[in-house]
């Protein structure tokens, strides 16, 4: 895989509705049937010990390298001695944000080799957004400081299959599974047929998504001043590689 061999490239900003509800994600305690899920200033450490990637550049590189052992079957499985775990109690510094899709076969951890600590994963149906899922990302991106977010979209991914299906024949899919079609469906490749439309409709998901996160103000801002990158891939089921999408 060459995550790292493309010069990265910041998704143009375009307008777009305020979206990421940083109140709900930097502050807020959200109480129901007696549990309490706090966000305090604990969450956020200051980078740990362990060498950390700190720019974009570093992040894709480390995310290169450890899909090159998945690849090869020489996985690693980094940061899971006591010593991490130990460390990780006081807070958190992962070096990268995935947002990927729920499908069991493309979990990030695996797939680039990483451990406890190192990403911090989003996942949803077809890489689909709403607003828990921004507002996932805008906390890892503007508490934590993560300086790289990858929309990873894979090889026969179900929710882009179902999307173009339903799209193709004209019926209604399940309530909640037809929401995430609706959502898929400004991607799709209507100049392909078949398998070839499924295909070319998952590159096409990921670049949506990836400019619908770059529109988003609070992420555009550090897309502009070099502090944020925001880049598209795909992970292959057959061969275990990801590759950049530009």
């Amino acid at each position: 895989m060459n995550l790292d061999d493309t010069p990265l490239r910041a998704a143009e900003a375009a307008p777009a509705r305020r979206s990421l509800l940083r109140a709900a994600v930097t502050g807020a305690a959200v109480t129901g049937a007696g549990l309490a899920l706090d966000v305090s200033p604990a969450a956020a450490a200051p980078p740990a010990a362990r060498p950390r990637p700190t720019t974009a550049t570093e992040a894709l590189r480390a995310l290169a390298v450890g899909n090159a052992r998945w690849r090869a079957y020489r996985e690693r499985h980094p940061d899971e001695t006591p010593a991490v775990r130990q460390e990780l109690v006081s807070g958190q510094h992962p070096f990268a944000i995935v947002l990927g899709c729920v499908d069991s076969r493309v979990p990030p951890e695996l797939v680039f080799d990483q451990g406890l600590g190192d990403l911090l994963t989003v996942r949803s149906a077809g890489e689909v957004l709403d607003e828990a899922v921004l507002g996932s990302i805008a906390y890892g991106v503007l508490e934590l400081d993560i300086p790289l977010v990858m929309v990873l979209g894979h090889h026969s991914c179900g929710a882009v299959r179902a999307a173009v299906e339903a799209d193709a024949s004209g019926g209604r899919l399940p309530a909640h599974i037809q929401y995430l079609a609706d959502r898929i469906a400004p991607a799709i490749d209507r100049t392909t047929e078949g398998e070839a439309r499924v295909d070319a409709t998952i590159d096409a998901n990921v670049r949506l998504v990836r400019s619908l996160l770059a529109a988003e103000p609070d992420l555009a801002q550090r897309v502009a001043d070099g502090r944020l990158a925001i880049v598209g891939a795909r992970y292959e089921l057959t061969s275990q590689a990801v590759r950049r999408l530009a």
